[in-house]
């Protein structure tokens, strides 16, 4: 049920809406016997998807109307709405590699092993109902795509899956069209009806109160006023940006930070907010010729013109074997930002590093919970220059593949992408927001570990953080299939 005249007493508090939250309280109210309050900034729009905005339905496009930030730089994205980044992202679901799942392990334990979560990773499959891209979806620069990647040695692979590098097609929690977000899967009418389960939309989470090394209480500004939300249980699912800025006005963080903004430090974390790593890209711009240009507006005209349906994961030099480092993905149509005329469209390849070494952090600027908070990706600024020279080594794969599509898209002039100085290959970098790391888990002695292997954050009891922020490391992959098992696997974690 959506009441925003609730009672304040709970078993569990899940703070934060998102992929993970709507899990969280789905699979913790399976228990008739646990009262689960799911506590979200945004918009709830309700039990069917009919009544949602047509915007957030369209898989076709990257809606930007539910986020925090609406006019904000591009990796300050974030979405404001129950369900999270599914409603906001592509829609696509990948999986990463054994390498990955080796360093989670490192830091987490044997619960975070590829083994241990398969179950979880086909138990969210399952339930967010992921397909394949069909053939009707692909338009002739993807299959072009895909018929070069494989003449030139990459063996198709199943994309949410483990297994080696190769090029392939993500699953897709999209049908015809129709994004199905996370709250539609884990929300759906019948778990909404539980009498034990309670939602709070345009419910802003500002902090908990921390006492004694414990959690007593979460102030949440509902209707224009102040709410506190007590439970036996706070879990935090407010994402790798919002989470530890939560922690920090609650008090738990870096001490000095906290001074600063005069919050009393009631534990003093200093890995809460630190380590921030994200996926840059650099996106390779091509000049689609005429026959390019109206094969995608006939594509555009039936209904099926997806601007990327395919993908390469591909390994530079500095990749172990039998893992990925890279992904490669070839894009054609409307162009991501501003337009162009029409009939014509905007056609490349861009490269993801995928397993960055440059860290960043999240900070506050200010105590005020509706306030945006210091962001620093720090792309492509790790001191020994990894990154950038794997994103050179990428450059070059997307030359090679480009080439091999160039009947279709022909290379632009001036200086190959790969030979650019380092200050303009930094100025062209993006990212393909996959944020973690701002609560990184690992042991207690840890002094940058801000959780345990099962999210229980040190230091405070009663609380727990289960959302991509605690992943030590960003997966070889796109970050929704992994959250979604991992919230999978908490939420079971929590409740045995």
């Amino acid at each position: 049920m959506t009441n925003s005249s609730t009672p304040t007493g709970y078993d569990v508090a899940v703070l934060g809406g998102g992929v993970a939250g709507c899990v969280l309280a789905a699979r913790l109210s399976e228990d008739p016997g646990r009262s689960v309050c799911l506590v979200e900034a945004g918009p709830d729009h309700g039990p069917r998807p009919a009544d949602w905005p047509r915007k957030v339905l369209d898989a076709r496009a990257l809606p930007r109307d539910d986020v925090w930030e609406r006019h904000g730089a591009a990796h300050r994205i974030r979405a404001r709405i129950l369900g999270g980044s599914s409603c906001i992202n592509g829609a696509w679901n990948t999986w990463g590699s054994h390498a990955d799942h080796a360093e989670w392990t490192r830091a987490g334990g044997e619960r975070w092993s590829a083994t241990a979560l398969e179950p979880y990773r086909l138990r969210a499959m399952e339930r967010m109902g992921l397909r394949a891209v069909p053939d009707d979806e692909l338009s002739v620069w993807a299959s072009a795509a895909l018929l070069a990647a494989r003449d030139l040695g990459h063996e198709e692979v199943d994309m949410a899956a483990p297994g080696p590098p190769g090029c392939g097609r993500p699953l897709l929690n999209a049908v015809d069209g129709l994004r199905f977000n996370a709250a539609f899967a884990y929300l759906d009418p019948a778990t909404r009806s539980r009498p034990n389960l309670t939602i709070l939309g345009d419910a802003l989470v500002d902090r908990l109160d921390i006492r004694s090394g414990r959690a007593h209480g979460v102030r949440v500004v509902l209707g224009g006023r102040q709410v506190t939300l007590t439970a036996d249980t706070y879990v935090l699912a407010c994402g790798t940006f919002g989470t530890p800025t939560v922690l920090m006005r609650s008090g738990v963080g870096p001490a000095a930070h906290l001074k600063e903004h005069g919050i009393r430090c009631e534990v003093n974390l200093p890995g809460v907010g630190a380590d921030l790593s994200d996926q840059p890209g650099v996106f390779v711009p091509l000049s689609p010729t005429r026959e390019l240009n109206a094969a995608l507006a006939a594509k555009e005209a039936d209904g099926k013109l997806y601007v990327s349906r395919m993908l390469i994961r591909a390994a530079s030099a500095y990749c172990p074997d039998g893992s990925w480092d890279l992904h490669l993905l070839p894009t054609a149509g409307p162009p991501l930002f501003g337009g162009l005329p029409p009939g014509q469209y905007e056609a490349g390849v861009s490269v993801f590093l995928m397993k960055p070494a440059s860290r960043g952090h999240v900070r506050l600027r200010s105590a005020d919970p509706a306030g945006p908070p210091e962001i620093a990706p720090a792309l492509l600024t790790d001191p020994d220059g990894r990154d950038i020279a794997i994103v050179r080594s990428g450059l070059e794969q997307v030359e090679e593949l480009a080439s091999a599509m160039k009947s279709l898209a022909a290379p632009r002039a001036g200086t190959p992408a790969h030979a650019l100085p380092d200050d303009e290959l930094r100025s062209r970098v993006g990212t393909y927001w996959h944020p973690v790391g701002t609560c990184a888990m690992g042991p207690a002695g840890d002094p940058r570990a801000v959780v345990d292997g099962q999210g229980a954050v040190h230091g405070v009891a009663g609380l727990r953080v289960v959302d991509a922020s605690i992943l030590p490391t960003v997966p070889a992959a796109n970050t929704q299939l992994p959250v979604l098992a991992a919230a999978e696997m908490l939420a079971e974690a929590l409740t045995t």
